[in-house]
């Protein structure tokens, strides 16, 4: 039996009381998932929705309520007042996972989704290429942390999603302008990166999509200069200017210049791409990197375990993800009943 169809999130299961069922699937976007939803209702998968900002778990439980998983809570949570669900999601996934429940992104996944120092501490581990970058926690630390620094820089929230709250500078004089006019926000965690900005050769970014840690498929966004918020469900143009209106795109007007066109990475990505996905413990994600235009230097900047794939996939790369998606959740679920 699949779950039924909820016109509202608070209609969906939200507690540790919840029914069995073969899968579970924690999200806090209501409209993002839907075309996995609809999926799994299709192929009349046994499974329950557990939206996040409801959701509460009893800590007396010793038994997995459910085989599988499927962790879809968002970083960009605390943009939509849910950022209390952030940590609260941590723990629950740790707690799952104590009882023997295979949980899909799990915690160490996650760890990395709320985290772009510790992404860039795993790119080091691995010896891969990344902007220059230093940590903060307070405002004030930013001149003495951007010294030696090429400008322009970006400063970054540590926990970010989507882009969020990404600011960039020009110049030592106007981050010092922008600190002691109390105008740094460093995010949800109060934690920020201050990083080497890369011009892009090309105009464009690159994102490679993986699945149990095995390259899926590859983007180019072409950037506008006007934003740094590249969540590729959010692009709704390809490269000849064909609007995307699929319902999985979450369309904002600011956004809707930007182009999309699929596209087969070399095969030093991939394999940089694949270890990156194994080493944070994602089972479906993205990693994104840029090329230098200045020397034609590959640099990995961002790594993302909730992925929404790009709209219209059929039409940009050539198949449907999500069908390839809820096979491996099948799979995962068939494994995890043995």
């Amino acid at each position: 039996m699949s779950a039924a169809k909820t016109g509202s999130p608070s209609r969906s299961t939200t507690n540790a009381g919840a029914r069995t069922a073969d899968l579970a699937v924690l999200y806090e976007h209501p409209a993002w998932f839907e075309k996995v939803f609809a999926e799994l209702d299709r192929r009349g998968v046994d499974y329950v929705r557990l939206h996040a900002p409801e959701h509460f778990f009893d800590l007396d439980s010793t038994e997995r309520p459910w085989p599988v998983l499927f962790n879809r809570m968002s970083p960009s949570a605390w943009r939509r007042e849910h950022g209390s669900g952030l940590f609260y999601t941590l723990s629950y996934l740790s707690h799952l996972e104590s009882l023997g429940t295979r949980v899909v992104n799990g915690s160490k996944s996650f760890r990395h989704e709320l985290s772009k120092a510790l992404q860039l501490s795993l790119l080091r581990s691995l010896d891969l290429p990344f902007p220059k970058t230093r940590v903060i926690h307070a405002p004030e630390q930013a001149p003495a942390a951007a010294a030696g620094l090429r400008f322009p820089v970006v400063l970054k929230p540590n926990i970010g999603g989507s882009g969020a709250g990404v600011v960039r500078f020009g110049s030592p004089e106007e981050l010092e302008r922008a600190v002691q006019n109390h105008q740094l926000a460093l995010g949800f965690d109060h934690v920020g990166l201050l990083q080497e900005f890369i011009p892009a050769r090309g105009g464009f970014i690159s994102r490679v999509e993986t699945l149990n840690g095995r390259y899926l498929y590859g983007i180019r966004v072409y950037l506008t200069g006007e934003t740094f918020d590249l969540c590729p469900a959010d692009i709704c143009q390809t490269t000849s200017g064909q609007d995307l209106t699929a319902p999985g795109c979450v369309v904002e007007a600011s956004k809707a210049g930007l182009r999309v066109e699929g596209f087969e990475p070399p095969g030093p990505v991939v394999r940089a791409v694949e270890s990156i996905a194994r080493g944070a413990g994602i089972d479906v994600g993205g990693i994104e990197y840029i090329v230098d235009d200045r020397d034609g230097q590959v640099y990995y900047y961002d790594v993302n375990a909730l992925s929404n794939f790009v709209a219209d996939a059929p039409t940009v790369v050539g198949f449907d993800p999500f069908i390839r998606l809820v096979d491996f959740l099948e799979e995962t679920i068939a494994d995890a009943r043995k």
